[in-house]
């Protein structure tokens, strides 16, 4: 399995980033193919005191990393990518690695 985990920093409007990623978002990242499971959270917490830095988490798993690789190659993983600013004013970090 392989893993593309995406975290989201806080966003200059986060209404707005809450109501376009689930309502615009959401559907097109569910089109892309290969995706074997995917969850997010808007609670996201550190687990020391302070405020976490990260305002939304998302995973994608993957049959492996050429399945991913492919899928983000694929009109759907562009279309998503390309959506990205739409939203995420504060900007994001996307790392992906293979789960054992």
């Amino acid at each position: 399995m392989y893993r593309l985990l995406v975290l989201y920093n806080e966003p200059k409007d986060p209404a707005h980033f809450r109501k376009y990623y689930v309502e615009t978002h959401l559907p097109l990242a569910s089109k892309i193919p290969g995706v074997k499971k995917a969850s997010y959270s808007f609670d996201v917490k550190p687990m020391g005191p302070g405020k976490s830095p990260y305002f939304c988490v998302f995973e994608a798993d993957f049959e492996s990393e050429a399945a991913m690789m492919s899928a983000f190659g694929s009109k759907e993983g562009q279309a998503v990518a390309g959506d990205v600013p739409n939203y995420a004013s504060g900007g994001v970090t996307m790392v992906h690695f293979p789960v054992g």
